[in-house]
């Protein structure tokens, strides 16, 4: 089976489960993208580590992270091998001190939250994206990836606009957060 790799363009709100959000996954090499349904303690976790936020004390992904490299084990690959009935499975590639792989069953959404802490590739399959993956050209979600920081200051004003009109606040104080600093440091 042929592994599609992915790459992690959004988090936004869940418009088809109000109180959650959406993770959107993109094939690297394609334009389909991958929508997961997730709870609003992973999406925190994942948005976090996207932003390089450091929390006063580790969260629960940060800490299965500095356990892993305590026991000098690394987190090779995470996989999204299959959806039924709109869940998703996954596992993690785990590689110990002595060179063994260790496959450990995960939530996609967990799984997801590591892969961005230890910079390991995000993996799918073929049957994954043509069940759930979608192709949308006219998409309103932002595709760059990284830290909102690195964003020119246009988009992060059209984007601040759009979580405004979707009466998104939280977010929109973080994009409004990111814009005064990057105005503070143009300014002399």
């Amino acid at each position: 089976m042929e592994k599609i790799a992915l790459d992690v363009v959004a988090l936004t709100d869940s418009e088809s489960h109000p109180g959650n959000f959406a993770l959107i996954l993109e094939e690297r090499s394609g334009g389909r993208r991958l929508p997961i349904v997730i709870g609003k303690a992973e999406a925190q976790a994942i948005a976090m580590a996207l932003e390089n936020m450091q929390p006063q004390r580790p969260l629960t992904h940060d800490l299965f992270k500095q356990t892993l490299e305590a026991l000098q084990a690394t987190l090779e690959e995470v996989f999204i091998y299959k959806m039924e009935e709109t869940i998703f499975y996954a596992n993690l590639q785990l590689k110990n001190s002595s060179g063994q792989v260790l496959t450990i069953e995960a939530r996609s959404s967990d799984a997801v939250a590591l892969s961005v802490r230890f910079a390991c590739p995000i993996y799918t399959t073929s049957e994954v994206l043509d069940i759930a993956g979608f192709t949308n050209e006219s998409s309103t979600v932002v595709s760059k990836k990284g830290p909102f920081s690195d964003y020119p200051l246009k988009e992060l004003e059209t984007l601040l606009a759009k979580l405004l009109a979707k009466e998104d606040y939280q977010s929109a104080a973080r994009i409004r957060d990111v814009i005064e600093k990057k105005k503070n440091r143009k300014s002399p």
